[in-house]
């Protein structure tokens, strides 16, 4: 069974410090690693919605470098700072980014994130037929 893995454009390896791919080919599924709602330039903004939507964009980037978008998704793990608080303001934002069928979903409160400021951070298998 082969890997690969899988970078949105612009982004390579050697931009990655964590040693790690952004989504990885495996068994005919696309495993992405979990996004934060960092923006561009790694900033964390302070509105939530941004967050969200920044979240939601960078998945979006790397399942279009493998050819697919979110109808692909099959589950979504979401990882949540104060999920009471910021839960209607979420479900609002990934409503506009799923497709039907849509994926399976855990959503999980934490304590904290590796990212300071962070809310949320977001992970998804796709499939790859």
């Amino acid at each position: 069974m082969t890997q690969r893995g899988i970078y949105p454009q612009g982004v390579s390896a050697a931009d990655i410090p964590l040693k790690l791919s952004p989504g990885i080919i495996s068994n005919g599924h696309l495993f992405l690693t979990g996004m934060t709602g960092s923006g561009p330039d790694q900033t964390m903004p302070d509105d939530p919605d941004a967050q969200f939507h920044a979240a939601f964009q960078k998945i979006a980037n790397v399942l279009i470098a493998a050819d697919l978008d979110f109808g692909a998704v099959v589950e979504m793990t979401s990882y949540h700072v104060d999920l009471e608080a910021h839960f209607d303001a979420f479900s609002a934002v990934h409503a506009q980014y799923v497709k039907p069928p849509y994926p399976a979903w855990t959503a999980v409160e934490i304590a904290g994130l590796r990212r300071k400021g962070a809310l949320v951070e977001i992970r998804v298998i796709a499939r790859l037929d």
